[in-house]
């Protein structure tokens, strides 16, 4: 990915893929960034596009839907001529306390799935343990500190689960499994599949919502996330340049 600054603003010769699950986040994500130019059609889907190269896509809620959707743009940008050079999950999702509160921003170091796998009587295996696949991405070491140094952002495992936490004892559970774990989403690891499958590097960025444990709705400060995301996707394109010029 070679990124250039023209007429003052921070443009990628190959473009930036963020995915999200659902609008509100992806209009979240597009307040950081300068204004649209314009919208791409595709299967099922569409791209809000910046002037300065940034797809947007509103890819569908869980880890399926999402793998699907971002396979299929970039599977339409590499046809077309125009292949991504990174693409970036975002949205809001649950943080660990008290690693990552309410309102904080995380980007992960690793992309993992917490629920593939099997239950067994001494507990779960991790479809790795089972012989077969993968449950963990990791995103580029350099990359993602450039992404923390410039956000702010916390850094830590990004956990994609299929069902959210609503009890203690899960969210006890998933602590125990995954010790490094700041924040849980339910698209990560299929935006990342779907990357890694194109040879695309892979981010994911969560703002978090509300604490990973007893669902208690009166909690959520999805607001407050949203806001959050906008600030941090404000800072990310100079965080890119960085990264691009010194450290890949």
């Amino acid at each position: 990915m070679v990124l250039q600054a023209e007429e003052g603003l921070i443009t990628t010769s190959l473009p930036v893929l963020v995915a999200t699950a659902v609008p509100v986040e992806r209009d979240a994500v597009a307040r950081g960034l300068p204004a649209p130019a314009g919208e791409v059609r595709l299967p099922g889907a569409s791209l809000v596009r910046t002037a300065t190269g940034w797809d947007l896509l509103a890819a569908g809620v869980g880890p399926a839907l999402a793998a699907a959707t971002t396979a299929g743009a970039l599977t339409a940008a590499a046809l077309a001529g125009r292949p991504y050079g990174l693409v970036v999950s975002a949205g809001i999702g649950g943080g660990f306390a008290p690693g990552a509160p309410v309102g904080s921003l995380v980007v992960a170091d690793a992309i993992t799935v917490a629920d593939l796998g099997a239950e067994t009587a001494d507990g779960f295996l991790p479809v790795t343990e089972l012989g077969f696949g993968t449950v963990t991405h990791r995103p580029p070491r350099s990359l993602v500190r450039a992404v923390s140094e410039a956000t702010g952002a916390r850094t830590g495992t990004v956990l994609t689960v299929s069902t959210v936490t609503g009890t203690a004892a899960r969210a006890a559970a998933l602590r125990d499994r995954h010790p490094g774990a700041l924040a849980e989403g339910m698209e990560g690891f299929g935006v990342a599949e779907a990357a890694v499958a194109h040879g695309v590097p892979v981010l994911e960025i969560r703002a978090v919502s509300n604490p990973v444990g007893p669902r208690d709705r009166a909690a959520w400060r999805i607001g407050d996330a949203l806001a959050a995301l906008t600030e941090g996707f404000g800072k990310l394109a100079p965080a890119l340049e960085s990264w691009n010029a010194h450290d890949r």
